[in-house]
């Protein structure tokens, strides 16, 4: 069994793989401070499963799973924690399996033994009982690949039939959310110009006519410009008040 461990403390990271090396059967094979190292890793190692810490910086442990998922073979996922909080409740109800640190080395056999990949829906469940909190990255398989996108660098997320584009200044990505989701997801850091399209709120420019006399929006970092629709129109006039 091969175990990648994900812990932004090195003397935790330590604890785990000494407590692994006791374990038969299971070996480490690689290790990880956040998630975004855990992403690329797992694609790399295709570990088996990951002790997952649940509260890192950058990228929390639930994130982390999230992005996980979309893998072509997803690891399973065994979360640890220093904290008795509401996640716990929430991981039993929905059958997943944590441990809370300092870690035994018989509770780590139990969780290993019974591993099982999580599934999608439960992920919305852990997610929904944590509460209210956004992504910092996107992800999107590109070429079989795991691709993560900074929020804070999107630009636009345009709609087109069932998947959306993301915009950043690293190119375009497709992914298969819905842009309703998303902009109940990600609030006021996008704005909505056109029942197909959200701009980073923040990258709003300016606002002109087109040879038809139709408005769209001009956004910093892009040359690319979207229609803004008359119902939308009062909103991003106010983005550019707010900006001046």
């Amino acid at each position: 069994m091969k175990i990648l461990i994900v812990d932004d403390e090195a003397p935790a990271r330590e604890r785990l793989a000494a407590l692994v090396a006791e374990v038969g059967g299971a070996e480490v094979v690689g290790e990880a401070a956040d998630g975004r190292t855990a992403l690329a890793l797992a694609e790399r190692l295709d570990p088996d499963v990951l002790l997952l810490d649940i509260r890192m910086p950058v990228m929390d442990g639930l994130e982390t799973a999230r992005h996980l998922a979309r893998l072509a073979r997803p690891p399973a996922v065994i979360f640890t924690t220093a904290y008795s909080d509401y996640a716990l409740d929430a991981f039993e109800a929905q059958a997943v399996d944590y441990l809370v640190k300092p870690v035994r080395r018989e509770r780590l056999e139990r969780a290993l033994a019974g591993t099982h990949r999580l599934t999608r829906a439960q992920l919305a469940a852990l997610e929904s009982a944590r509460g209210p909190r956004a992504r910092t990255h996107i992800s999107a398989r590109v070429k079989g690949d795991i691709q993560l996108v900074p929020v804070n660098e999107v630009l636009y997320l345009h709609a087109d039939h069932k998947y959306v584009t993301v915009g950043w200044p690293g190119g375009e990505v497709l992914i298969d959310e819905s842009l309703k989701m998303l902009e109940q997801e990600f609030g006021e850091r996008f704005l909505r110009v056109h029942r197909n399209a959200l701009v980073a709120a923040d990258r709003v420019w300016k606002l002109e006519k087109d040879a038809a006399g139709r408005c769209q929006v001009h956004l910093r970092g892009t040359e690319r410009t979207f229609p803004v629709s008359r119902r939308h129109l009062p909103g991003v006039r106010r983005r550019l008040r707010a900006g001046r």
